[in-house]
């Protein structure tokens, strides 16, 4: 698979950007992969900038995809480690985003598909806060969450299907973060396989138009808490 550069969406001119969307693509692929995602999130958020990385190594597979971590001899004990590893990168270029436009963390929107659903996750795991949204497509955690982010909300989108990364972990993930608190909504399609599919990207937009976060609901309750780093949460 041909593997371009990154890939940027703004809005028209005169337009000033009010949100920042991240898009990631998966293992051996391309900013190329996401974009039916982007051109979806930009038409229903026209001052929105979409910004598509290319993973940060050469996928080590072969071919000219990339990749965010190496999958080579990859298992439920290390997976943890690869993923830890590979975060600083990223922390980097989402918080370089945020200041090139100006925007709050509360902002942001971290959406990614198979590895780079994973990527997000564990973003926001290890820096809660650091996006108000993750959408996850036919992703997973690198290992079960102790804690649910209490500042950001987590759209989690699956194939039943899905025999590349089965839903049954995230469907135990998505009870976990019920349990602790957390702040997430599931979709699952009966039919679906492991694919960046319209129906799915149909549904992430739909969560992102009409669902109002629980620590917006807790704020009008007088229950909403600040950020450890003192960013206000819209």
């Amino acid at each position: 698979m041909a593997s371009s550069s990154s890939i940027e969406f703004l809005p028209n001119a005169g337009v000033d950007v009010r949100q920042l969307f991240i898009l990631l693509h998966g293992v051996g692929g391309s900013p190329d992969d996401m974009e039916p995602l982007a051109k979806a999130v930009r038409a229903a958020f026209p001052s929105a900038a979409v910004l598509v990385p290319q993973g940060f190594e050469p996928f080590d597979g072969g071919g000219e995809g990339r990749q965010w971590f190496s999958v080579r001899g990859v298992t439920e004990e290390n997976r943890p480690e690869r993923v830890a590893q590979a975060l600083p990168p990223l922390e980097a270029y989402v918080r370089e985003a945020q200041a090139r436009f100006g925007l709050l963390q509360s902002d942001t929107a971290l959406a990614g598909f198979s590895q780079g659903a994973i990527m997000a996750l564990e973003l926001v795991q290890a820096h809660d806060g650091m996006a108000g949204r993750v959408i996850a497509f036919s992703g997973r955690y690198a290992q079960m969450p102790k804690t649910a982010p209490q500042f950001t909300t987590l759209h989690l989108l699956h194939g039943a299907a899905d025999p590349i990364m089965s839903v049954e972990h995230i469907q135990a993930a998505q009870a976990r973060l019920t349990e602790l608190h957390g702040d997430s909504t599931i979709d699952i399609a009966s039919q679906l396989g492991h694919a960046l599919h319209p129906a799915l990207i149909e549904r992430a937009i739909l969560r992102l138009q009409t669902c109002v976060p629980l620590r917006s609901w807790e704020a009008a309750l007088g229950l909403n808490q600040t950020p450890p780093d003192g960013t206000p949460v819209h």
